[in-house]
């Protein structure tokens, strides 16, 4: 049986691609436009919990900007 879960994803480009990460767990994927690397690592995720526990306990991380200062 299946189901459905959410988790986080933050994708940054690097060179000419797109790298999108799994906040909550150590997965990673890339593409060449954010779709493709949304898109493997919804396959990468799939792959990684056909051998790891139900993900249903996961907690969502906060996710925010934070401000800086850089000494010139």
């Amino acid at each position: 049986m299946s189901a459905s879960r959410t988790l986080t994803a933050a994708v940054t480009k690097d060179g000419d691609w797109h790298v999108a990460r799994c906040l909550e767990v150590e997965v990673a994927s890339q593409g060449e436009t954010v779709d493709d690397a949304l898109a493997n690592l919804r396959e990468a995720l799939e792959l990684y919990f056909e051998d790891e526990a139900d993900p249903a306990d996961l907690a969502h991380p906060l996710v925010t900007p934070i401000e800086f200062r850089i000494s010139a």
